[in-house]
């Protein structure tokens, strides 16, 4: 069976919201085949990313850049999970590690901006060489219905991806 491995910080009512929606989608019952593994960011450990076959990325935007949380789960994991960067700090060139190739999404909420904390995820996970499967949702401000239609949508896309 497929797993899909949703990696979030939600610590606010606006996130939470998100997740929530984001897990109804990828557990749709019409999706079969795929095993969802519901992960804090601070709990994530190279072990449930190795054993992952995609992954769903949620964030809010703090300051300009991706929740701290989230920026720890990849430090503690990047070079386990076949992260490699040129002497410059740029991704490497290759064919990339052992988590290569895996498809992912990715939500963000900011209250005003969230283009920063897009940035910064996405050089992380170009540089482990994971294929984004889905437009990033940037949420800004109050959660809508529209908000968590699209956060549901994203969810059953990368579920369906593994099916």
């Amino acid at each position: 069976m497929a797993r899909l491995l949703v990696v979030h910080h939600a610590p606010t009512r606006s996130l939470q919201a998100l997740l929530d929606a984001v897990l109804d989608g990828a557990r749709d019952p019409v999706i079969e085949g795929v095993e969802v593994v519901d992960r804090a960011a601070l709990g994530t450990t190279a072990e449930d990313l190795l054993a992952a076959d995609g992954y769903l990325l949620l964030t809010t935007a703090n300051f300009g850049y991706m929740s701290g949380a989230l920026k720890h789960m990849f430090d503690s994991t990047f070079l386990h999970i076949g992260g490699a960067l040129s002497d410059d700090g740029s991704a490497a060139e290759g064919e990339g590690g052992s988590t290569a190739g895996r498809p992912f999404g990715l939500l963000v909420h900011g209250r005003y901006d969230t283009e920063g904390a897009v940035r910064s995820v996405l050089s992380i996970v170009s540089a482990l060489r994971w294929r984004r499967s889905a437009e990033v949702l940037e949420v800004r401000g109050e959660v809508t219905d529209q908000d968590r239609e699209a956060a549901y949508e994203l969810g059953g896309t990368l579920a369906a991806l593994l099916s």
